[in-house]
Order: structure tokens, then C-alpha cells, then sequence
């Protein structure tokens, strides 16, 4: 008797070994996920959870900035402190910490210290008032007295070199120069004004300063001014200081109120470039009206903001006519680079000063995101209002598709390596921290850390979190417990093919092979969902020493479509997926 001879189902072996990361769109790739949490891309191509994070083991009050110098610091309740060591700067808000050469400069309270001698530290700008007697003298710009000084509407006689000539006929000032035997015209006329204090106004000034007088008894000699001289000392002599202006005679004021202010403006954001600090102003000043101006401090100087001495290293200001406040800044390859929303604007640093604003129509930082500007192999990324952006000088692209429809806002970034981290948050006002591999181009979903600010130092890249800094590297403080993670892929349609009689037949999943390595107190798990029902189904439980390869049946079941989530605790590492296809019928 002979039976009927079955025939085998014809098998098909679909392998996935490259992993591509975090890919929030309804339509994706095979080896992309839809969502993730906790993997990272550092171990590419193979599926890898992220590297244990470092919790510095310090007890915060109250957290409000970091940077990292030759050590690392930070502001906690308004002191700044080095590596837990409490500097003498106090009272701090510290919206923004700037670093220039050893110096960090913190604003909008305009404060300094010098991280090579923590007790230099203060203000950077000045103020100094004074009630009582001033003197007024005509002087040298050094501040020495000019002696045997004429004025008449003719020439002395017989003069002597160094002799001083006031011509009344048109008011100019003249000395005389045995050398030439002529009077050669002073075009520059200084006075010195004397105080009774002795070494308080050297302490807070010096020479070149560029300062704003008010009060002097001469009108000339008050307004924007530069100290070419200032001296003065505590045990010895009375405080003088030298300006621009002519006193023919010496006068003195018996009862002056004089006040001399060094001014740093107030800025919306601060970045230095070319050993310099360039600031940004959007609003309205009271007497100034409306201010729409780009700032930078005289070379090497970031006390002054008003030194004008007509040289190629004065402090410098340049209005701009775009529309909006501005949404950031940066040092992006030497050049000091700031933001609107629909606008860029690069500044060309001129040697001789004369320093120039460009305009570049383009997406710009969002506002409320000017802390996701990083710099990433030479690369510029930041958060626009449509996505994130990579600028290389020219015009932006965007590389932040992978991240889907979801809108988000108050993004705050930090680089190392390789990788940009973005900690944003989205219209649900949920917080989530991505990271871009720009390398490889590929995105990973971390988890919903809300961090405030980064920074790297040595090895480490630092995320302030509420009242934690954590070393995102692992290499600092105290290592967390297992990582939890999760992956969700797209979804799965079983595939259709045509049969040599033009019948569709379905070809549906029957298992997954799992080639992976896991770390001995590792577990991890397989789920599946069916057309989208929400209902997610346990497939298995793996529990793996060291590397190996694992099957995970899949029951057939008539449904549309289907997805797979993965989830674990533990070090995990899936060097490929293989999905093996069965062939049935459309029935």
C-alpha cells in the first residue's frame, strides 16, 4: 500500500548582523528600532546596551553650573567650588560659564576668577565714587605736570625746551623744541585730576581702562573716557588719574561728587574667540531704546568693553538689523558664530580691528536651546526648531530625521568622541536623552535623564542632572547597578511571494535564532505584538553565560502585521538576529 508523500516547507533564512540604531518613523528598515532605551552605538554593529554611568560621590544643596578647567568645577548655592574645594566666589546666579585662557568668567553676574590662583577672583567691572576736593592740572599722559606754562595770544620768549604755550588766538597748546626750534601743537591734551583718597582708586583701575566720569566740574571731562594713567597708593602719595581734556589752569573743586565706572553690558549669550569674550543683546535699555548689538572685549581683557583707543586691539560693538532676539552663541572653528532663529551670524575677525557681521538666512538655534551648541569632529550641531542641524560654515543640514514627527524643545547638548548627546524635551514636557553617533550617522533613544548642562574633562564627559553630575564614561565616581534596556522594532508584515501558478502565498515567521553574548548576571527577554493590539506577548526568557546562540520560536498566528520588543537588566551584546520564513497559503 503506498501513502501519500508529503513535501517539505521550503525555508528562508533572513539575517540581520548590523544594527541601525534608533528610528522613530512609521516605515523602517530591518535592524532599525522604532524605540530603545539604554543602548548605545559604541559597539557597532552589533546590538549593545550602553556603558555603566558614574555618579560623583559628592552631596549637592543646590546645582547651578559646570565646567571643567584643570579641574572640574561647579556652582552649588551660589559658590563655586574646584574639584569640592570652596573658592571665595559667592552669590552667584551662573546662568552661563565661559572659559577664557585660566580665567572663567561667569554671567550675567559678571564675576572672574583665575583658576591657576583661586584668590584672584572679583568683579569684572568697577565702580568708584568720590565726594570732596578734586584738583584739575594739565599733564603729560603719564600724569607728570607740565611746567613754565604761557598763555597769551603771542609767542614767550626765548623759550625753553619742554615749554608750554596755551595760544589764546585759537586755544591751542604748544611746546616748545630746542630741537627744531619750533612750537609743535599738542594735538592731545590731558588733565590729571587729584583725589584726597589714597590707593583706592588704583586698586580698582588701571591704565587704558576704558570708563564712563561723571561729576568733574569740567564738562569736557566728563562721559566716555580712557585712564591713560592712574596711580595712587595706600601709604605714600594721593590717588590721581589721567583723561583726555584741556585745563589751562589748575583748578580745584572744593566740594565734588565724582564717579568713575569700568561697565560690562549686560548679555543675552557669552562665548570667547580669538582671546576675546563676544557677547549679544536683544531688548530695551532704559534711555538707550531698543538694542539689537553683537559685543566683544578689548584683546585679552575681559574687564573692558569700552577701551577705544583707535588700535587694532579696542574692544568693539556692531548692530544688527534681523528680526528677533537672538537664541545662542559659540566659538565654532575660531570664529565667533551667534544665532536667531532664522538667521546665522558669523563675525569676520579683522586683525586692525575692523570686524564685520555676516548674515546667513538659514535655521538657526531654537530659542530656549542655546545650550545644545557642540562641536562634534569639527562639525557644528545644534537643535533648530524643524530638527537637529550639522553646520561646517556653510549653509545647515539636517540629521535629525531618524527622531520622527515629535516636536521638542529646551534642548541641551555635550560631545565626546564620536557621539553628540542631546537631553531634550518633548510637547508632553516628558525629558529625553538621545545620542547621534556621527560617524556612523545612526541615533540611540537613552532614557528620559533631564540634564542641564555638560562638559568634558580628561576622559570623561559630565552631565549635570538636578543634583547630580554624572560621568556619562563610567571613569568617575560611583558605578550604577545593572542597566535596565529595551528595544522595540518596526513593524513586521509577513512577506508575500507568488506561486508557479500565480497563486499569493504568505511566508510567515516560524522562529528567531539569537546569536549574542551576555555578562553572567545578565536576563533578557522576548516579546511580540500583534497588529498593533498593545498586548504584548512573552515569548521566552534567556539567560546566557558568555557567547552563544539561541532559538526563540514564534506560534503562527494569522494577523497583519507584528512587532518584537527586547528588554533586559544586565550587560547584553546580539551579534545577529536570523528570522527564519516558512512558506503557507493566503488562507
Amino acid at each position: 500500500m503506498h501513502y501519500p508523500k508529503l513535501n517539505t516547507t521550503r525555508q528562508t533564512r533572513q539575517l540581520i548582523d548590523a544594527f541601525g540604531g534608533y528610528n522613530h518613523n512609521l516605515r523602517i528598515n530591518d535592524g532599525e528600532f522604532y524605540a530603545t532605551k539604554n543602548l548605545t552605538t559604541k559597539y557597532y554593529p552589533m546590538f549593545s546596551t550602553r556603558d555603566r554611568r558614574g555618579t560623583l560621590n559628592r552631596n549637592f544643596n543646590r546645582l547651578q553650573g559646570i565646567i571643567a578647567k584643570n579641574a572640574l568645577y561647579w556652582v552649588d548655592n551660589g559658590t563655586l567650588y574646584a574639584n569640592g574645594y570652596a573658592t571665595g566666589l559667592t552669590g552667584l546666579t551662573a546662568k552661563q560659564l565661559v572659559s577664557m585662557g585660566a580665567y572663567i568668567c561667569i554671567f550675567p553676574d559678571k564675576k572672574y576668577i583665575n583658576t591657576m590662583d583661586l584668590s584672584d577672583y572679583g568683579s569684572m567691572g568697577a565702580e568708584w565714587s568720590y565726594t570732596g576736593a578734586v584738583t584739575y592740572t594739565m599733564c603729560h599722559s603719564d600724569g607728570e605736570y607740565y611746567t613754565n606754562v604761557h598763555k597769551s595770544s603771542s609767542e614767550p620768549e626765548e623759550p625753553e625746551n619742554g615749554e608750554i604755550w596755551i595760544d589764546t588766538t585759537d586755544g591751542s597748546v604748544k611746546e616748545w623744541s630746542m630741537y627744531t626750534e619750533t612750537w609743535v601743537v599738542i594735538e592731545t591734551v590731558y588733565t590729571r585730576m587729584d583725589f584726597l583718597t589714597m590707593g583706592q582708586l588704583s586698586t580698582a583701575f588701571k591704565e587704558y581702562d576704558g570708563v564712563n566720569l561723571s561729576g568733574a566740574y569740567f564738562d569736557d571731562l566728563n562721559g566716555s573716557k580712557i585712564l591713560y594713567a592712574v596711580g595712587g597708593d595706600p601709604t605714600t602719595s594721593y590717588d590721581y588719574c589721567v583723561v583726555v581734556g584741556i585745563q589751562e589752569e589748575q583748578f580745584t573743586q572744593t566740594s565734588a561728587s565724582i564717579t568713575i565706572s569700568r561697565d560690562v553690558p549686560d548679555m543675552d549669550y557669552v562665548c570667547e574667540a580669538q582671546n576675546r569674550l563676544w557677547g549679544c543683546f536683544y531688548g530695551n535699555i532704559p534711555g538707550k531704546g531698543n538694542i539689537n548689538e553683537v559685543y566683544c572685549c578689548a584683546l585679552g581683557d575681559f574687564r573692558n568693553w569700552e577701551q577705544y583707543l583707535g588700535v587694532s586691539t579696542d574692544s568693539w560693538r556692531g548692530s544688527r538689523g534681523s528680526d528677533g532676539p537672538w537664541t545662542g552663541c559659540i566659538n565654532f572653528l575660531g570664529t565667533p558664530t551667534f544665532f536667531k532663529e532664522n538667521v546665522i551670524h558669523p563675525i569676520s575677525v579683522s586683525p586692525v580691528g575692523a570686524h564685520q557681521i555676516g548674515d546667513i538666512p538659514a535655521r538657526g538655534v531654537q530659542e530656549g536651546s542655546w545650550r545644545s551648541l557642540a562641536v562634534v569632529n569639527e562639525t557644528l550641531y545644534y537643535k533648530a526648531r524643524a530638527g537637529v542641524m550639522a553646520y561646517q560654515g556653510g549653509m545647515p543640514a539636517e540629521v535629525g530625521a531618524a527622531l520622527g514627527d515629535e516636536r521638542y524643545y529646551d534642548a541641551v547638548a555635550g560631545s565626546f568622541g564620536n557621539r553628540y548627546y542631546i537631553s531634550m524635551r518633548d510637547s508632553y514636557n516628558a525629558w529625553h536623552l538621545f545620542c547621534f553617533d556621527v560617524q556612523r550617522g545612526l541615533w540611540m533613544h537613552e532614557d528620559d535623564l533631564h540634564v542641564e548642562m555638560f562638559d568634558k574633562w580628561n576622559d570623561s564627559l559630565y552631565a549635570m542632572a538636578g543634583n547630580r553630575i554624572y560621568d556619562l564614561n563610567g571613569a568617575d565616581g560611583t558605578l550604577e547597578n545593572k542597566v535596565s534596556w529595551s528595544a522595540e522594532t518596526g513593524i513586521i508584515h509577513y512577506e508575500q511571494s507568488v506561486s508557479g501558478y500565480g497563486r499569493q502565498l504568505v511566508r510567515y515567521i516560524s522562529r528567531f535564532n539569537l546569536r549574542l553574548n551576555m555578562a553572567l548576571d545578565a536576563s533578557m527577554q522576548v516579546y511580540v505584538e500583534y497588529d498593533s493590539s498593545g498586548l504584548w506577548i512573552l515569548l521566552g526568557n534567556i539567560k546566557l553565560p558568555n557567547a552563544g546562540t539561541i532559538t526563540v520560536p514564534v506560534r503562527p498566528r494569522r494577523c497583519d502585521h507584528m512587532r518584537l520588543r527586547f528588554e533586559g537588566i544586565g550587560d547584553v551584546k546580539i551579534f545577529s538576529i536570523a528570522k527564519l520564513l516558512e512558506r503557507g497559503s493566503d488562507v
